[in-house]
């Protein structure tokens, strides 16, 4: 495992964990990044809620680092930010003071 560092501001692409797949498996996702290691999902023009169930939804700020995928390196979304949360029953979201 390693701690990400992504410097520019350009998106990003970002492998989330699909839940209740039978298998591991992850979807690549664009992101924003907001720091060095931290960027907020964005969804893609094929995201369905209803047929995909994301680990991380789009909108949530994540901390990502770099793991080798299929024999590739690649940024995975492996936890919340601590600085930043999503409200219950909303995608906008928040900044929380830490």
């Amino acid at each position: 495992m390693s701690v990400a560092m992504i410097s520019n501001t350009e998106a990003t692409c970002v492998y989330v964990r699909l839940l209740g797949e039978g298998t591991v498996v992850f979807r690549p996702t664009p992101a924003t990044p907001l720091g060095p290691s931290t960027v907020k999902l964005l969804a893609p023009s094929d995201y369905d809620p209803d047929d995909e169930d994301w680990e991380f939804k789009p909108g949530t700020i994540v901390q990502i680092e770099l793991r080798t995928l299929e024999g590739e390196p690649a940024y995975l979304a492996v936890t919340l930010s601590p600085r930043y949360q999503v409200p219950r029953g909303n995608n906008a979201v928040n900044r929380v003071a830490v």
